[in-house]
């Protein structure tokens, strides 16, 4: 940047680093998708299409930022986390949420064709962000049960509420009465004895949301190769060869995978220790 009279404009900037050690959890939600989702005439309670063209634009994400190691998706909202050594844009946060959020918004942008062919976008979809700091693991698998349990709770209530309007005749309104105080229990036993829908066997995809994971293929290793030299003989026969060179560690490779499944318990994270791994 060039120097000038001008420069010291640049002093008002503030510096705005993220605490070195910790976690970074990026959360990218859409702005009025209430309205966005209405325009668009999303399927309720849950439109498939939307449902995977979200899951595909995170999947991008992923693949254009290494650091990212781990997403969980529901609805309109998607949290991204960074491992805890990041050095990502020197962990400025207006960058990395600046850029991260744009680029998420563009890749959603990009795909809509592929899953809506026939509903062209009638104005432009936005996503708010907020990166926040968690200091260990518990606070990471915490964070994300939370996630997770949300979107139980939400889908459960949902799907109640439109098998209510959309087969039970119910307004909005009387749908939202008839939930009123409800228990887990008591909406299974209404979807069940009402509308003869076992909760149970709905899409795991609906109930759990989206795990986007980067997988290990192979763990690391350690490489010595031998330098191919015609061997010297000197003094008799006493062979000397030429030492092996250093060794060299070899990255682990890794693919990404979309999954729905619970990451409550402990399974999925103890058959994936590199990803809260330091």
């Amino acid at each position: 940047m060039a120097n000038s009279k001008y420069a010291y404009v640049r002093n008002f900037e503030l510096p705005d680093p993220l605490l070195p050690g910790c976690y970074l959890i990026c959360r990218l939600d859409g702005h009025s998708f209430h309205r966005f989702s209405e325009e668009h005439a999303f399927v309720k309670p849950n439109d498939e299409r939307a449902l995977k063209l979200i899951d595909h634009a995170a999947k991008d994400l992923m693949s254009e930022y290494k650091d990212i190691i781990l997403a969980f998706g529901e609805s309109d909202e998607f949290s991204f986390l960074l491992r805890k050594s990041t050095n990502l844009y020197n962990r400025r946060q207006a960058k990395i949420l600046t850029t991260l959020t744009s680029y998420f918004t563009s890749c959603y942008v990009f795909h809509w064709p592929q899953y809506f062919p026939d509903t062209p976008l009638r104005y432009p979809p936005s996503f708010d962000g907020r990166i926040v700091l968690y200091p260990d693991e518990r606070a990471i698998r915490d964070y994300f049960s939370w996630r997770q349990a949300d979107t139980h709770i939400n889908n459960l209530y949902n799907t109640v509420f439109w098998a209510l309007v959309q087969q039970g005749g119910q307004t909005t309104t009387e749908a939202h009465a008839t939930l009123r105080g409800t228990f887990s229990a008591q909406k299974h036993e209404l979807l069940f004895q009402r509308f003869q829908v076992n909760y149970n066997e709905i899409s795991a995809r609906f109930k759990k949301g989206s795990v986007i994971v980067r997988e290990l293929l192979n763990e690391p290793e350690d490489v010595t190769a031998t330098l191919e030299l015609e061997p010297v003989t000197t003094r008799g026969e006493e062979t000397i060869r030429a030492p092996p060179k250093r060794k060299e560690k070899r990255k682990p490779k890794t693919t990404i995978e979309i999954l729905h499944c619970d990451i409550i318990g402990d399974e999925f994270w103890q058959a994936r220790p590199h990803l809260l791994a330091s």
